[in-house]
């Protein structure tokens, strides 16, 4: 359900800020980790507390992921997923 709409503009640093009024709605605080979910058509802004723990992985760097490759080998099977 749609509460509420606002336009906001993508800076040069693609930097975008979220309107006090969507804010307050959403009870965002200053600080406050959001995940940006991007699909085909559109992106979505979430809390981190709202992302389901199977979609904790995509937010995982590569660095931090790197660390549990074991082998040549898993590298390699990595590189055919």
């Amino acid at each position: 359900m749609l509460v509420e709409m606002r336009t906001v503009t993508i800076t040069e640093k693609g930097q975008i800020v979220v309107p006090k009024e969507i804010r307050k709605i959403n009870g965002f605080k200053n600080g406050e980790k959001l995940a940006i979910l991007a699909f085909d058509d559109h992106l979505e802004i979430r809390p981190i507390k709202q992302v389901s723990a199977k979609m904790a992985a995509a937010f995982a760097s590569e660095k931090t992921l790197s660390k549990d490759w074991l082998s040549k080998e898993d590298e390699k099977a990595w590189k055919k997923l």
